[in-house]
């Protein structure tokens, strides 16, 4: 007999298969000899009371023995001889366009402009230690994209859009941890994602498609409302039948390379504001009501969202146990993120906390059309650089002077390895993030008890959450309403945020060029 049983159980009960068996047993009215095995379906933890409970549920087998468990394997197939699809930018939404290419019979061709990820690695050290910008290889360039060392975080909104479940199943088949199939916010890590994202390269080269790293993309060759191909920077031609366009939110230069060529971008909404930073101990003691975590409970994180003089005020990419990062894709510019390794072991909490962006901020910048936001971006991610020192030091400011406006004497301890300048970050963003972000942190400490506290420090500037260009296509076959073989593709294109909504939409892509080549 097999039951599927959800259990609501302490976090002690739900610490191992030996102790939640018993659980389940009871729960059932059986003895655990009888269970046979179980098979986990999901798990959350509920800490809203003071009495922690976890939710498990489970394929529970009675008195029949539990099949040994193993993620489907793709139907991938040899593409040598398959029509050939451009796929710029080797990021999940590229990734996973390239791997459904090649179940459909395609063959992806990859072109990126930064490293693979064990070379990427050199460039990030470099970032921290000498606090030089590679504007090719960085947090946000490279095999894998920025989701590869900025975390790892696997939740979506987005699960109308495609199969969640298919991307975390090819994720495992890749070498990632079963765990991530049942947990309610599934999380690989820093430090184990690269691993992944070099088995999906093997995938796809070992089938039959290619990977060109280190080739920026540099132009693109017209023929009528079709692209024929593209050139990059070494003067290179690269054909295709099809270009699925999946740069990434950081590819400014494509974006102005479209515009350019007059083909049709939007400005879209977005945000921008800071890092801030707690003793992860402090998170923990608040989320928990007091109570020490222990080793039984995951680093706490937390939500939070105000409306602040008729904007929205939220925290973005919550990074328990994690570090503060350089992302910076250019010299002369300071870009933070945040990221955890897969134990979120760190002493320290991290989340972007941002200000919706409107139509009146971009005023200034209105002769650039629909690349305002992205100007606009770059400027204050220019002011930031300065007052951190002109190079990759970090202004930063207690969390406290930052609402009362005033210097602060010192820093408290924090994650992010270039370091940080005391300065007054409340001066050196714009009023209308400024003056939101001082009204919001208060009222954060109202829902929060204690995060409002002089020991968090307020890092800047996190400007890169999501792109502030989309670049259109219909809503249907998904091509670019004006070149009929261009597929806009994942965060870059405006149509994800994070790992699993951008492998859906690189999943998407390659299912539409499919259809568009064979009709």
């Amino acid at each position: 007999m097999i039951k599927e049983v959800q259990l609501v159980c302490s976090p002690q009960e739900a610490a191992s298969a030996e102790t939640y068996t018993k659980s389940f047993a009871r729960e059932l009215g059986i003895s655990g000899q009888q269970i046979k095995g179980i098979q986990l379906l999901s798990r959350s933890i509920d800490a809203r009371s003071p009495q922690i409970k976890v939710n498990l549920k489970g394929r529970v087998f009675i008195n029949e023995p539990i099949p040994e468990f193993k993620v489907p394997t793709p139907p991938y197939q040899k593409v040598e001889q398959g029509k050939r699809v451009l796929i710029i930018g080797c990021g999940p939404a590229g990734m996973f366009a390239a791997l459904r290419c090649i179940e459909l019979g395609l063959k992806p061709v990859i072109i990126e402009r930064g490293k693979d990820v064990r070379e990427r690695r050199r460039d990030l050290k470099a970032i921290n230690r000498d606090h030089t910008v590679n504007p090719e290889s960085n947090y946000c360039f490279g095999e894998g994209g920025a989701g590869t060392y900025s975390d790892g975080k696997l939740y979506t909104r987005s699960k109308k859009r495609g199969s969640v479940e298919r991307i975390l199943n090819s994720l495992v088949y890749h070498g990632a941890v079963e765990d991530i199939l049942i947990d309610a916010h599934p999380h690989i890590g820093t430090n184990k994602l690269p691993k992944v994202v070099q088995q999906m390269r093997e995938s796809i080269l070992e089938y039959g498609g290619e990977i060109h790293f280190n080739t920026r993309m540099d132009d693109l060759i017209l023929k009528g409302n079709r692209i024929a191909g593209i050139r990059t920077q070494h003067g290179d031609i690269v054909e295709g039948e099809a270009l699925i366009l999946a740069t990434g939110h950081s590819a400014r230069d494509v974006f102005e390379l479209l515009h350019q060529k007059k083909i049709l971008i939007e400005a879209k909404p977005f945000a921008m504001g800071v890092r801030v930073e707690h003793p992860q101990e402090l998170i923990d003691r608040i989320q928990y009501h007091g109570q020490e975590r222990g080793e039984l409970l995951p680093a706490a994180s937390y939500k939070l969202v105000e409306q602040v003089q008729g904007r929205g005020v939220y925290s973005f990419c919550m990074c328990p146990g994690g570090f503060i990062v350089p992302a910076a894709t250019d010299t002369q510019e300071l870009v933070v993120n945040g990221m955890s390794p897969s134990k979120r072991d760190n002493l320290f909490a991290n989340s972007g906390i941002v200000v919706a962006i409107e139509p009146q901020d971009l005023k200034p910048y209105s002769r650039y059309g629909a690349l305002a936001g992205l100007q606009y971006q770059k400027v204050l991610e220019q002011a930031v650089w300065q007052a951190g020192g002109s190079d990759q030091t970090a202004p930063a400011q207690r969390l406290t002077d930052f609402v009362k406006g005033k210097a602060s004497s010192s820093l408290n301890e924090c994650s992010y390895m270039p370091g940080l300048k005391s300065s007054r970050m409340d001066k050196v963003l714009p009023a209308a993030i400024a003056g939101r972000l001082r009204e919001a942190f208060p009222r954060f400490g109202q829902k929060m008890k204690g995060y409002y506290t002089e020991q968090a420090n307020v890092v800047g500037i996190e400007s890169r959450t999501s792109s502030p260009v989309r670049i259109p296509r219909k809503k249907d076959s998904l091509q670019h309403p004006q070149i009929d073989n261009l597929f806009p593709c994942g965060e870059g294109a405006g149509y994800a945020g994070g790992i699993v909504s951008a492998g859906i939409d690189g999943e998407r892509c390659a299912e539409a060029v499919h259809t568009w080549l064979m009709h």
